[in-house]
């Protein structure tokens, strides 16, 4: 069953940081099944705040999401995402 991690930004604390964030995250999907559905497009409110920006990925399962999320490629790029900035993040399973 298909899986998603879905990035919600709430707010920049250090454009910097974020920036370091976005250029090493690429390669962190490197060996990992995932495709990128959406990246800071065009946000349609339908209820509640408005985030800064939303991200959604798709991996196969929760199992290979867990394992990118998880990967010290990926801690190590998230170091600067919880530097630069405050964001909600859920792994949601599909339907």
């Amino acid at each position: 069953m298909s899986a998603y991690v879905v990035f919600f930004k709430e707010s920049t604390h250090d454009q910097a940081e974020v920036d370091a964030y976005l250029a090493s995250v690429g390669e962190t999907f490197e060996g990992h099944p995932a495709k990128i559905l959406a990246a800071y497009g065009e946000q349609q409110v339908l209820e509640g705040a408005a985030p800064e920006g939303v991200v959604v990925i798709e991996f196969p399962t929760a199992a290979d999401a867990r394992k990118w999320y998880d990967s010290p490629a990926y801690q190590a790029a998230a170091e600067h995402r919880f530097k630069g900035a405050t964001f909600r993040v859920v792994l949601v399973e599909g339907a």
